[in-house]
């Protein structure tokens, strides 16, 4: 953290300094930069490459960097409004409008401004993450013999094994093809599925980035009532003969946002039910990986259970090292697998090698288990501060459940809070997200997790993309702040 900072702070006092330069004039030598700022060589020569990425600065190897030549006048701008009619008509006769509403996802990836406690990431903050393994495997995958080579289509073999062993059952390494993360895997899963304009059956609440992906791909999402013990079976049944679909979307274990996990005496259940309707159970085994130290042992994914090929399985390695190692497997049993590959080999080729051969290095070096077994303590420290600070400065509000895997909480606010009955209503999720980030924290509204009407209030809360656990105490104090503004007081 101190090197980002540092570079930052040098690209401002050379981006002021440039005027002293004529255009094409060189700049000081980095040895020189080195040392009247006392940085390192790499803090120089990351500061450069930003100034150069700005059109600020020309770098010439060998010879030194130069201050870049003005850039000409823009061209005035063209009238684009026509594309309004285009696009518009293109989607006129599709039986579900393929739109593509980002502002769920993006509420998880873009960064709050600076100053501002990140309670609504959905990464692990840079500080959980295993770096310097990454680093080092990604060294080590470089010097592979042919690890810049095009990598079979499915994936290499060995990396695929790996994922295989992980799901269990009867999965095999040729069942599993290789993907550039979950979300991508998703994609193609429920491209694969269901044809345009058909119903897939969600959760409810669910992950905003999934309804993204069925709205986008003109898939119509039926949501199905959830309760502490995951999807309700009997509401499945109902759906699946109310809508004839043949997709189920779920999240089985530490689900996205209510953290539930799918209670043993269900999960043969939904598969039953799932096999009877003909119809196809979409897995997204998201976090495994970033279960808590109190957890005990976890059920195995639903694919294990599966011989007959009612199970999808997405699994990933981003949410547990960095949401650019994107990383993940997609596995299933029979004919369907034919057509998995076809669409994720007409819209992604392959995942580039290099990544593959890192993720084998980074999962066969001793450094893995010891950054998991590191997080999986973590977590469950910030999600025991973030609880208690919750109980302490918001009691007002209600947290059905405390899961012992994930990065997240789903606190459900009060109807009618402080005397006003529409406090906490449909616009009262969005008034508290708001008065939050001018209390100097982030969080997620609930809203964008629903597919229909929300049944409640809610809203998310992080405790991975932070810095510590003083962080997890001070976001909520500020969440205490912007609550007594909604409220009035």
């Amino acid at each position: 953290m101190q090197e980002r900072s540092s570079v930052a702070d040098l690209v401002a006092v050379l981006r002021r300094e440039l005027d002293r330069y004529s255009p094409g004039e060189k700049l000081p030598s980095s040895r020189a930069l080195v040392d009247r700022f006392r940085v390192s060589p790499v803090t120089v020569s990351r500061a450069l490459a930003q100034l150069a990425a700005e059109g600020l600065v020309v770098t010439r190897p060998g010879a030194g960097a130069f201050r870049a030549r003005p850039r000409p006048s823009a061209a005035p701008a063209g009238d684009t409004s026509w594309q309004e009619v285009a696009l518009s008509a293109d989607g006129a006769a599709d039986l579900v409008p393929r739109s593509v509403d980002a502002s769920g996802v993006l509420a998880s990836l873009a960064a709050p401004p600076p100053g501002v406690v990140e309670l609504n990431g959905g990464y692990l903050h840079p500080s959980l993450q295993p770096e310097r393994a990454m680093a080092a495997a990604l060294a080590r995958a470089g010097r592979r013999p042919g690890a810049w080579g095009r990598p079979p289509m499915e994936g290499l073999p060995e990396l695929r094994e790996w994922f295989a062993r992980g799901i269990g059952g009867a999965i095999t390494a040729a069942e599993v093809l290789i993907t550039a993360g979950g979300q991508s895997a998703l994609a193609t899963a429920l491209r694969a599925l269901a044809p345009p304009g058909a119903p897939v059956l969600v959760e409810s609440p669910t992950y905003p980035g999934m309804l993204a992906i069925a709205r986008a791909a003109g898939l119509r999402p039926v949501p199905v009532p959830m309760d502490a013990d995951g999807v309700r079976p009997a509401l499945l049944a109902d759906a699946f003969r109310a809508t004839g679909a043949r997709v189920f979307v779920c999240q089985p274990l530490f689900q996205n946002p209510t953290g539930a996990v799918l209670a043993p005496e269900r999960r043969g259940e939904v598969l039953r039910i799932a096999r009877a309707a003909g119809a196809f159970v979409v897995e997204d085994d998201f976090v495994r990986r970033l279960v808590h130290e109190d957890a005990g042992p976890l059920p195995a994914p639903l694919a294990a259970d599966d011989p007959d090929g009612v199970v999808v399985h997405v699994c990933s390695l981003t949410k547990a090292t960095s949401p650019s190692f994107r990383v993940s497997a997609l596995a299933a049993h029979g004919p369907v697998l034919d057509r998995l590959r076809a669409i994720q080999v007409v819209d992604t080729f392959f995942v580039p090698r290099p990544l593959q051969e890192a993720a084998l290095e980074l999962v066969g070096s001793p450094a893995w288990p010891r950054h998991l077994r590191a997080v999986s303590a973590e977590l469950k420290t910030r999600r025991d501060a973030m609880t208690s600070a919750l109980r302490l400065h918001l009691p007002e509000i209600t947290l059905a459940h405390v899961p012992s895997g994930g990065y997240h909480l789903w606190p459900r606010l009060p109807e009618g809070a402080g005397g006003t009955s529409q406090a906490f209503g449909s616009g009262g999720e969005a008034a508290l997200t708001a008065a939050a980030l001018r209390a100097g924290v982030a969080i997620t509204p609930g809203r964008p997790y629903f597919s229909a009407e929300p049944p409640a209030a809610h809203f998310r809360l992080s405790f991975a993309a932070v810095a510590n656990v003083g962080e997890v105490a001070e976001g909520v104090r500020r969440l205490r702040t912007a609550w007594l503004e909604v409220r009035g007081r």
